[in-house]
């Protein structure tokens, strides 16, 4: 979701109170490290040290469990120097469970508990495996069971397998489900009447993600275009007129429907270029398609280009085909081994891109592309993700200027695939020196994003001095600049400057999202829990080290507007575990 933990924590902590409030468990999967794969390959072993893991990968995992009370966690598939997590008690029961105080349910992946034996090789057979996963903490094999089941109840019987251990999962299953109502003799799970799976609230919600999410990278003015009355618009592209491309890979659109080739989508869900049509309607839109999102076919790259040097700006629509398997360019299992554009689409971008035509370039992405030469040549750029059911009316209005963008980068911009892996969340020597020819830094750097509006920022006051372990406040004026309404992403960040072990150059402790009318400004405040500040130390103790913090407010994790000094005072703080985990956020709107 993120490249940062942070994001990925509050983000998550909302999904999982949303869900639940529905009267639903959500699963967080899967824990943990799953997302930091070798070579970013999917179900590849992690090689990451004690300390990342607690202080990276853990914490959005910890946020959803205390925080937003997720009910149930889903293992990884992974093992983490050695250990699978699927066998591994450290993890499901020490962390989770003990230290956590987590009493859900841990249900398997798929075939995580048989793939002890036929994977990781750490079981000698079926029963070995669930005898291991079991023991580790696991409550649930789904779906099959085809270790469970009769595996299980032989390793039982022949008292291999402590018969405890089967009622403490089926007491947590069991618990879960009186909880829900679903062992209650009244309990039906038909619904009742008819269901409405595109009510008018849901979709409103479905806008609204969309809408706030499509990131504006570059933009030279030919953004908004505004009606475009009466001028010509060629949208060109593999992803302009393509419904699936609005959607991930586990979407009823790319999951279910390709099995079903002969079927409709039964979705109101207009592609690209139908809403930009029907946003634009005095405009003349012609549009080509110019090649596929992977086919390599090359044969109608000629016509697109000829049809933006004919007109007055062009919009190319480039990106994935979402699915699972190696069925896509991106979605589960469709691993890469370059960053570049799938196909021949960077072949296409560069043919409309010599035509002079401007051109707007817009990314409908499940991965984060390494296009320096169309950033940089562009008149804009659009990153837009996977924007779901109501994405193309949201892009469409973006690019009218009809919706100000406001979103903002959850990961950097590579430049290319050579610097990979890369975090905004490394310390000074994983950045550019003397001893490497080779700078990772990105084209763009997380938490970026530009809007058709502009934002200062001003009074930026922080504690001076503070006891470690205590919380920092910070507050700023942000005041909208320009001449139309919009909605500003405030950024704080934390730089440790001196630590008994290397540190991030900087991380994201808070952000505020601001809308503001012209003119109008709000004093935000933000105040910054000690867990945010502290790591792993040296005897492996979670700590908050007196010295000195720089506290910074930015637009961008680069682009630092004014940073202060803050004087950590006292002895090291050890932490307990119950400090705040999330920043608290105030936005106080000033009258114009």
């Amino acid at each position: 979701m993120s490249e940062d933990p942070y994001e990925v924590a509050t983000v998550c902590a909302a999904y999982v109170r949303g869900l639940q409030s529905a009267g639903v468990i959500a699963t967080l999967k899967h824990f943990v490290g799953y997302s930091n794969s070798r070579a970013g390959r999917n179900l590849a072993p992690v090689h990451a040290g004690a300390r990342e893991v607690a202080d990276t990968l853990l914490f959005p995992f910890e946020v959803a469990v205390r925080d937003a009370g997720a009910g149930s966690v889903m293992n990884s598939y992974a093992e983490i120097d050695g250990i699978p997590i699927a066998a591994d008690d450290h993890y499901l029961t020490g962390v989770l469970r003990d230290t956590w105080g987590f009493d859900g349910t841990v249900v398997a992946d798929y075939f995580a508990v048989a793939f002890l034996h036929t994977l990781h090789a750490v079981a000698e057979d079926a029963g070995d495996a669930a005898a291991q996963a079991l023991t580790a903490g696991i409550d649930i094999e789904l779906p099959t069971g085809v270790t469970y089941l009769d595996p299980l109840q032989e390793a039982v019987t022949a008292g291999r397998v402590d018969e405890a251990l089967v009622d403490r999962a089926l007491r947590r299953v069991l618990r879960q489900k009186a909880e829900l109502g679903l062992l209650d003799d009244d309990y039906d799970p038909e619904p009742q009447g008819e269901v409405d799976l595109d009510d008018p609230v849901s979709r409103d919600v479905a806008r609204r993600l969309a809408e706030e999410s499509v990131v504006l990278l570059t933009n030279d003015g030919v953004l908004p275009l505004g009606d475009a009355a009466g001028r010509k618009v060629a949208v060109v592209g593999p992803n302009a007129d393509e419904v699936a491309a609005l959607f991930g890979c586990y979407s009823f659109v790319n999951h279910v429907l390709p099995h079903f080739p002969d079927a409709e989508t039964g979705i109101n869900a207009p592609t690209l270029l139908e809403a930009l049509r029907e946003e634009l309607p005095q405009a003349h839109i012609a549009t080509e398609r110019g090649t596929g999102v992977d086919d390599g076919d090359r044969s109608g790259i000629a016509a697109a280009a000829r049809l933006a040097a004919e007109s007055d700006v062009a919009i190319v629509v480039l990106g994935d085909r979402s699915g699972l398997f190696g069925r896509g360019t991106s979605g589960e299992g469709c691993d890469v081994e370059s960053l570049d554009l799938p196909g021949a689409q960077q072949e296409l971008a560069d043919a409309v891109l010599a035509t002079g035509t401007p051109t707007v370039v817009v990314l409908m992405t499940g991965r984060a592309y390494a296009v320096p030469g169309i950033v940089e040549r562009a008149a804009a750029v659009v990153q837009a993700y996977f924007p779901g059911q109501e994405g193309a009316g949201a892009l469409a209005r973006v690019l009218s200027g009809a919706v100000n963008p406001s979103g903002r980068l959850p990961m950097s911009l590579p430049r290319g695939t050579a610097g990979q892996p890369y975090s905004y969340l490394h310390p000074k020597l994983g950045g550019a020196g003397s001893v490497s020819n080779l700078d990772p830094a990105p084209v763009l750097p997380f938490g970026h994003g530009l809007s058709y509006t502009s934002f200062g920022y001003s009074a930026f006051t922080a504690d001076g001095e503070v006891p470690a372990g205590e919380e920092i406040r910070c507050a700023v004026t942000v005041t909208n600049t320009g001449d139309r309404a919009g909605a500003d992403v405030v950024q704080v960040y934390a730089s440790d400057r001196i630590a008994s072990v290397t540190r991030p150059l900087a991380q994201l402790v808070g952000y505020a999202r601001v809308e503001l009318a012209p003119g109008q400004s709000a004093r935000v405040e933000f105040a910054v829990p000690a867990r945010l500040l502290s790591f792993t130390g040296r005897d492996g103790r979670r700590v908050v080290e007196p010295g000195e913090v720089g506290l910074s407010v930015r637009r961008s994790v680069t682009d630092v507007v004014e940073e202060r000094t803050v004087l950590l005072t006292g002895p090291v703080h050890a932490c307990t575990g119950e400090e705040p985990r999330l920043t608290t956020v105030a936005v106080m709107a000033e009258e114009r």
